[in-house]
């Protein structure tokens, strides 16, 4: 018997984001439920079902810790530290079967939502907002529940390709990554594609929120709305962006469907706006 998805209120976190991440965790299980061989490769990928699954499994643990105030220290949010931490976690933990895996992955965003609910409840009703140490730098609790869907998105999205299926990606659970989006941007910056570059972007997801992106001097500044004269403003569809950004989907081939457009002083500036960031 599997665990069930609660259906309850969203306490502390933004409207909507608890219930992305326990609808997220259920339709990942879902996917894993009726996987025979976890042993089968993940396109694009060097991982196997049974250790993406695993890996999920694990950082949804992992940020339940960190939630509940426990000292995780988990690379120091390179790319390459995160793929060792990543080698080494999944290393130590020998469980590769689709059921059980699904089981932890519901379970562990469940105790990550709790956990939330309990701090947020003794910070007088509402989020927790002292930073907490995480993979990807000091992010308050609501950051960090944006960062726990933008995570299981992007591997659910791995898996629903490895067995055939719909992913589980949509215009309502991308706008609830933003916010880690806003937080994780100037650190996953390539600090050669932005050095020297000096330039002023306005993303605009079709149908929700804008993204200013200033660079200048080798540093990126990164906020909520439309930036002051951007030289280049980029519409793109709310799914292929966190696709892009996530290293998930080829920009350019997003660009020939006219799934991203571009205008501005500079509108030649869109096509090296995706390789100025490393997915991490």
């Amino acid at each position: 018997m599997h665990p069930t998805v609660r259906q309850d209120i969203e306490g502390p976190l933004p409207e909507g984001l608890g219930q992305a991440i326990r609808d997220t965790a259920g339709d990942i299980a879902a996917l894993l439920r009726n996987v025979s061989d976890s042993g089968a490769a993940v396109p694009n990928s060097q991982w196997t079902i049974g250790e993406a699954a695993a890996h999920l499994a694990l950082a949804n643990e992992l940020m339940a810790d960190l939630v509940l105030g426990r000292e995780r220290p988990y690379g120091d949010g390179t790319p390459q530290s995160l793929a060792t931490a990543n080698e080494e976690s999944l290393a130590a933990f020998e469980e590769r079967r689709a059921q059980p895996l699904a089981a932890m992955i519901i379970e562990q965003a469940e105790v990550f939502l709790e956990a939330v609910e309990r701090t947020g409840a003794q910070a007088d009703g509402g989020a927790d907002s002292r930073p907490l140490l995480t993979p990807l730098g000091p992010l308050d609790q609501a950051t960090l529940a944006s960062y726990l869907l933008t995570h299981m998105l992007g591997h659910g999205y791995d898996l629903a390709r490895a067995v055939g299926r719909p992913h589980m990606i949509d215009r309502d659970r991308v706008g609830l990554c933003v916010p880690f989006m806003l937080q994780v941007m100037p650190r996953v910056a390539d600090t050669a594609a932005i050095s020297g570059l000096t330039a002023r972007y306005a993303i605009r997801l079709r149908g929700g929120a804008t993204i200013g992106v200033a660079l200048s001097d080798g540093t990126v500044r990164v906020t909520p709305g439309r930036p002051d004269s951007p030289d280049c403003t980029i519409l793109i569809e709310p799914v292929t962006f966190l696709l892009i950004a996530l290293g998930r989907r080829n920009p350019y081939g997003a660009m020939a469907r006219g799934q991203v457009l571009a205008w501005g002083r500079k509108p030649w500036l869109a096509p090296r706006f995706p390789n100025l960031f490393i997915a991490p």
